[in-house]
């Protein structure tokens, strides 16, 4: 049974509601405000990051207050589930508080949302960027829908770019497009190192981007002026942790804890099918706090009963998704002159879809050189067909021809950086020393002109 909590959160906002009807402001009732006001209420409310009036921002505020309203609506009434999280660890990081309001951008304030490029989570981080900053995905669990360890990695990465550019228009701006694209739009504009500068060389998503999160930081601190009200503040039922090293049956801990299992997964998006693996070393799974006595004393039977359900079938469905990577080990594939998709999955045996998945292929093209990233299952591993291409040796490191400029690799050194620093993209400088990964070592010497 879901706690009376929630009953009276809802009650709650309709009380809000009633109450401003009654002081004369209907529901639909929409202020008319000057450019001027609002021009001045961003200065206001200006802290850390700049707030700048334009016509790309007025747009993003009459959407929120005028076209949009039951969204903005359902925005403040998410507010209160997440926004005492963001609160916390951007205080923690030393962050701009405002920068809680980029989920509203980024989600809407929705931990299972997915974009177009297959960025999830409140801080819509994709797959490579995730894993960067030690957010991990598996069939079981991904690490990019949890809220505090999202949390945390927005706060690293935004906190990189802030101290890469040392400007937040740009972190901003960086945080949507990546780094890369930022660095180039500098470029263009001949080192001009500022939003309002770069800006008509940005991708047409970047330049919405930064004035939205103007719009949203305006509205959210001034929505009472533009007559919206939250009509149902949603928040967690307080909570507390348990850790678990075994295979759990989520809905069967549920029911045999007595836990509305709503409550969990709202607890726990980041639990995508239902179950925590057997791999499970130590996971941390939130429970309303009011259960927690109970299952400590019951853990026994209750994780008895949960590790019974379900197992063999969803451990079969995790080892047939596309791209699956469980008791598998790697190996790298250069692809050589007559070799396709399909002749490359029979030699391993594994699936075109699963090649495409670990190497983010769109379509069936590969290049002569190419390096692919393929999962073997052991029995396979050392077959002749595989062992040939598998076991080959890397290739020597190329020495430089003259004329060639070099850069010394030295500890914190990356590819992306070196590839910014001597205006090469990361494709060219792999090719130039023969690197099938972006991993590098200190000491290396690498070739970073053509020459």
């Amino acid at each position: 049974m879901r706690s009376v909590l929630y009953y009276l959160i809802f009650l709650t906002g309709i009380a809000v509601s009633a109450q401003k009807a009654a002081e004369g402001f209907g529901y639909d009732y929409i202020p008319d405000v000057a450019d001027s006001v609002i021009e001045a209420r961003l200065k206001a409310i200006e802290a850390d990051i700049p707030l700048h009036f334009s016509p790309e921002v007025k747009k993003y505020i009459n959407f929120y207050t005028i076209t949009r309203r039951d969204y903005a609506r359902r925005m403040l009434n998410r507010s209160s589930k997440y926004f005492p999280l963001f609160e916390e660890y951007l205080a923690k990081n030393n962050m701009p508080d405002e920068l809680k309001y980029l989920s509203v951008v980024e989600s809407g304030l929705n931990p299972n949302a997915v974009s177009h490029a297959a960025a999830v989570g409140l801080w819509q981080f994709i797959y490579w960027t995730g894993k960067k900053y030690n957010l991990n995905s598996s069939w079981y669990i991904d690490d990019r829908i949890d809220p505090d360890m999202s949390t945390q990695s927005a706060c690293d990465f935004l906190g990189f770019l802030h101290g890469y550019f040392g400007d937040w228009e740009l972190a901003l701006a960086g945080y949507n497009s990546g780094p890369g694209r930022v660095n180039r739009s500098i470029r263009y504009a001949d080192g001009q190192r500022d939003f309002r500068s770069i800006y008509k060389y940005l991708p047409n998503e970047t330049k919405a981007y930064v004035p939205k999160f103007v719009a949203v930081t305006y509205v959210f601190n001034y929505a009472e002026e533009h007559n919206l009200y939250p009509d149902a503040s949603e928040y967690l039922p307080l909570y507390d942790t348990i850790h678990v090293s075994q295979y759990l049956h989520l809905e069967t801990f549920a029911n045999q804890a007595n836990i509305c299992i709503e409550d969990l997964e709202l607890l726990n998006p980041q639990i995508k099918h239902g179950a925590i693996p057997s791999t499970a070393r130590n996971y941390p799974l939130k429970i309303p706090i009011e259960f927690k006595d109970s299952i400590v004393v019951n853990r026994q039977m209750i994780y008895e009963e949960a590790s019974k359900v379900g197992r063999a079938e969803l451990e079969k469905m995790a080892k047939n998704e596309i791209g699956a990577v469980a008791g598998r080990e790697r190996v790298i594939h250069k692809v050589r002159s007559g070799d396709v998709l399909g002749t490359i999955a029979e030699r391993y045996h594994v699936r075109v879809s699963d090649i495409k998945k670990w190497n983010r292929l769109k379509g069936s093209m590969i290049r002569v050189g190419q390096s692919l990233k393929i999962w073997v299952l052991p029995k396979y591993k050392n077959t002749p067909k595989a062992k040939t291409i598998a076991s080959k040796p890397k290739s020597a490191s190329p020495k430089p021809k003259p004329g060639q400029k070099t850069h010394f690799v030295k500890k914190g050194d990356s590819l992306w950086g070196i590839s910014v620093a001597n205006k090469i993209s990361i494709e060219k400088l792999k090719i130039l020393n023969n690197l099938s990964s972006d991993n590098i070592k200190p000491g290396q010497t690498l070739i970073v002109s053509a020459e």
